[in-house]
């Protein structure tokens, strides 16, 4: 089995460069690509201001914020959690780009670009050209996305674990259950009349009576057999 971390977060804007800070840590685990029902998730304190455009994307305040630990208070179970997993993360450039800076700042060593799967690549090789964030994967496969008023970490890595699984091939890929059970699948008008037809179909009695040789040699062998099944139930040998 493969323990993978489907992982999202929250900043104060776009670029760390600029001095700007994670506020927000969501993680799923996955194992065979099925979610183990483990999650870790933290708010931060960033130290510093929420700009008003974050602040809508997301609805964390600096007030709210200023309650949370910082970064440093949950580096170690951060790490722990993730431990060598695969990240799975949509634009997976943004976050390893925030998490590797707050890593950084702590002297501590950064996670390499090639741990992380990217969702977003891999929805843009499948779909070309079509509208592949996370709210239009979720109404491509189907998934429900109601209460993501606002973005969230911990949210938008569960819907991102559903998006990811439907990208893989499904929740049980290669398989090939399909062929197993064709009647599951939906039938067009005209396979159902054909169905129906050979519902309503009545084969002809056919008649195959053995040659007179062989049932001569059955009534000898009945000679041998003692107390035969057939008496029980009142059933009289044809060859008799």
């Amino acid at each position: 089995m493969t323990r993978e971390i489907v992982l999202d977060t929250e900043t104060t804007g776009i670029d760390p460069a600029d001095g700007h800070r994670i506020v927000e840590i969501g993680c799923v685990e996955i194992d065979g690509l099925m979610p183990t029902g483990n999650t870790f998730h933290v708010y931060i304190n960033p130290q510093r201001d929420v700009p008003t455009g974050a602040y809508e994307v997301h609805g964390l305040s600096a007030e709210f914020l200023s309650d949370f630990p910082v970064f440093d208070q949950h580096v170690d179970a951060f790490l722990e959690f993730i431990a060598d997993a695969p990240l799975v993360i949509h634009n997976a450039s943004f976050d390893m780009r925030f998490i590797n800076a707050e890593l950084a700042n702590l002297g501590r060593p950064i996670l390499p670009l090639n741990r992380a799967i990217d969702t977003l690549a891999m929805a843009r090789k499948a779909y070309p050209g079509a509208q592949n964030s996370l709210d239009a994967l979720c109404r491509r496969f189907g998934i429900d996305n109601a209460s993501r008023t606002l973005h969230g970490a911990l949210l938008d890595s569960e819907l991102l674990t559903e998006v990811y699984l439907e990208l893989k091939g499904g929740r049980q890929p290669g398989f090939g259950l399909d062929v197993l059970a064709p009647a599951a699948k939906k039938r067009t008008s005209d396979e159902q009349v054909q169905d129906q037809a050979l519902e309503n179909f009545v084969f002809p009695q056919r008649s195959f009576p053995a040659p007179e040789a062989e049932t001569d040699r059955h009534r000898q062998f009945l000679k041998y057999v003692s107390d035969p099944i057939w008496n029980k139930y009142g059933v009289t040998s044809t060859a008799d």
